[in-house]
């Protein structure tokens, strides 16, 4: 069985990352634009080191896909390891992990605007995550920093120094929260903290202890922040753990093989971890108790569950599905009861993983 993504630190801790440069002599002739109307983006990570990450846009009105839209759109790839995908303030911001840089594009077009280089001199920092914050984008970084970009001008503020190989980080309130994971630390045993960042002075105030290697997070509007801490796989079991926004402490904590998390209401949704059965669980987000075993309720079947995404207008959930990581992937929607409304392939492109929601 092909581990996830979450292990990909470990299998190439040993490694020199190279970083692919796009081959502009193999790339489609640009397109003019494509009027982007409501619909989605789905981001294809592709296959490590294949520099063959792609943006999938599905349109809702044609129940139409576009394949590789941001190569026929700019002329050439995304890269390498498409790692994360955002909407903030109109642009499109793609976060490139093996190419390290952040892409920027018109969130209507996918026209690009700019790279944001992500290196420190000529080292690859490795880029993760993102999320958008009072016209700031903060962007966590294997090599132990959240890049504070500019929205306006699209520069790189400062880095602000947090724990080792940060993944996921999410806003609450006034502060910053980051899994720092510790993945690179390999044979040395995995970072267990999240940092607190305090979002007025942009600095690291605080560190809580959550359990080994924390990567994945979500946030809901109550002052609650989840983080799934995966454990080592083999004595320490993975946990879900509650963290008081205000207080900064652990209000709770759960022995729980989930992988990806995501809020809606008052509902936390999560994916399966490492070997544990394709099913969504649902816990409440009160007192992290379960109210669903699993969401899907018609019997859908998804092969590798690997991308988990909601749109809070609708409740539909989104869920990409990898196959066995080599092939074209799928994704599937649900309603709020767990029925699929429709499916839809992303050949070409492979590994789908995060979708973001387009609203005209």
């Amino acid at each position: 069985m092909i581990m996830k993504k979450n292990l990909i630190p470990f299998l190439f801790a040993g490694l020199i990352f190279i970083i692919s440069s796009c081959n502009k002599n193999d790339s489609p002739t640009p397109t003019p634009p494509v009027k982007v109307t409501t619909g989605l983006y789905v981001l294809d990570e592709g296959v490590f080191n294949q520099n063959n990450t792609m943006l999938t846009y599905y349109n809702f009105s044609t129940s139409a896909q576009t394949t590789d839209f941001f190569a026929n759109v700019n002329g050439s790839s995304l890269g390498d390891t498409g790692n994360d995908i955002v909407i903030y303030g109109g642009k499109l911001y793609i976060v490139m992990n093996v190419s390290s840089y952040v892409e920027v594009a018109d969130a209507l077009t996918a026209k690009e605007i700019t790279k944001i280089d992500m290196k420190n001199g000529s080292t690859p920092r490795q880029p993760r995550y993102a999320v958008g914050y009072k016209n700031k984008l903060l962007v966590s970084s294997y090599d132990g920093t959240i890049a504070v970009i500019d929205t306006a001008s699209l520069t790189i503020d400062k880095f602000i120094t947090v724990g080792s190989n940060p993944e996921q980080l999410v806003v609450s309130g006034d502060k910053l929260f980051v899994a720092n994971s510790g993945g690179l630390n390999y044979p040395e045993p995995a970072d267990s903290t999240v940092s607190v960042v305090d979002l007025s002075a942009f600095t690291e105030t605080k560190k809580i202890v959550v359990g080994l290697d924390p990567v994945k997070m979500a946030a809901d509007d109550n002052g609650n922040v989840f983080v799934v801490a995966n454990g080592n796989y083999a004595d320490i079991l993975p946990k879900l753990v509650q963290i008081d926004a205000n207080a900064e402490t652990v209000k709770k904590s759960i022995d729980s093989n989930v992988y990806l998390i995501r809020v809606s209401g008052d509902r936390l949704y999560a994916t399966p971890g490492y070997g544990a059965d394709q099913k969504i669980i649902v816990f409440n987000t009160g007192d992290l108790s379960v109210a669903q075993s699993n969401f899907i309720t018609d019997g859908t079947s998804i092969a590798t569950m690997y991308g988990l995404n909601i749109d809070d207008e609708t409740g539909d959930v989104y869920i990409t599905d990898a196959k066995d990581y080599t092939s074209p992937g799928e994704v599937f929607c649900f309603d709020k009861t767990g029925v699929k409304k429709f499916s839809f392939s992303t050949t070409p492109g492979i590994s789908p993983d995060k979708v973001v929601f387009i609203k005209q």
